[in-house]
């Protein structure tokens, strides 16, 4: 028996269209990737192009001068011990406002509510100014103190050092943490938490072993987050802190802007897009390794 004729002219017609089908989302997405890579790639090339700089030409001696020095060793640690603590504290008092929210009802819990969000659309800086009339040498905790006690000296007196610009940062990030732990919380299904209950749970384990295991991928989320923006936090290093506290964001705009150190500047900065490109990767990369994890693992 022969073999049945192969319309050739067919086949090539269909492997051309599927072709052309595939090269249609490459099409599609080269616009916006070109956008990208115009508002963000551009930056980051032209600072790796000046850190190069040298007073003979082009060099790696300002890296190894800046990278070598005790200024910047010491900003990078305060940089990465302030983001840990803050972040740290704002996970703790996220999840506690979030439990409570979520699961305890109370007169005024709404508008608690509307006024974490509103922290979300208030400048960092404005969070350094109220602590300044409240923590400050002058501010109306001293002043009250002061009036106790008559006392000369002020009794509280941290905002120039890292525990007042990590309690700032705290105050300022927490809903970053708060806001996907109530989504997350929201998605619990009511009848689970009911019949852990009525098996005797005591909501401490309800929250233990029910409630946070579902929430862990937000909490993850948030706290990469806040993690992510405290360590690039200026705003309230400079308000707060002010020069006591010197961390990479701030030694940078020391370098390009008081000094005149563009190089310099260049390489710090350059070291802070690194940090912040390790971390989200990091995040992205235990984030998927979670969710692809099963639940009963």
């Amino acid at each position: 028996m022969s073999a049945p004729a192969v319309d050739r002219p067919a086949i090539d017609d269909t492997k051309t269209a599927v072709a052309q089908r595939s090269w249609v989302p490459v099409l599609w997405a080269l616009p916006p990737v070109l956008v990208v890579l115009a508002i963000a790639g551009y930056p980051i090339l032209r600072v790796l192009t000046e850190s190069t700089v040298t007073a003979t030409g082009r060099g790696t001696e300002v890296w190894t001068s800046v990278l070598g020095s005790e200024v910047f060793r010491d900003a990078l640690w305060r940089t990465v011990s302030i983001a840990v603590c803050a972040t740290a504290g704002c996970l703790v008092l996220g999840t506690l406002l979030a439990v409570v929210l979520a699961f305890v009802p109370f007169p005024g819990s709404g508008v608690v509510g509307r006024l974490i969000d509103t922290i979300l659309t208030l400048p960092s800086f404005l969070i350094t100014l109220a602590f300044t009339f409240l923590y400050g040498t002058a501010g109306a905790v001293n002043a009250l103190l002061a009036e106790l006690t008559g006392a000369t000296t002020p009794f509280v007196d941290f905002l120039t050092t890292p525990l007042g610009v990590i309690l700032a940062e705290i105050t300022y990030f927490t809903p970053f943490v708060v806001r996907p732990l109530l989504a997350a919380f929201a998605q619990l299904p009511r009848e689970q938490l009911d019949v852990a209950a009525s098996l005797g749970a005591s909501p401490w384990r309800v929250l233990r072993q029910v409630v946070l295991p579902e929430a862990w991928p937000a909490l993850a989320a948030g706290g990469s987050l806040v993690l992510l923006l405290t360590l690039n936090e200026f705003g309230i290093v400079l308000f707060t802190g002010a020069k006591g506290v010197i961390t990479l964001p701030a030694l940078i705009y020391t370098r390009g802007i008081v000094t005149f150190d563009l190089p310099g500047a260049a390489v710090l900065a350059s070291v802070q897009v690194l940090l912040s490109l390790v971390l989200y990767l990091t995040y992205r990369l235990v984030f998927a390794r979670f969710i692809a994890r099963p639940k009963g693992d």
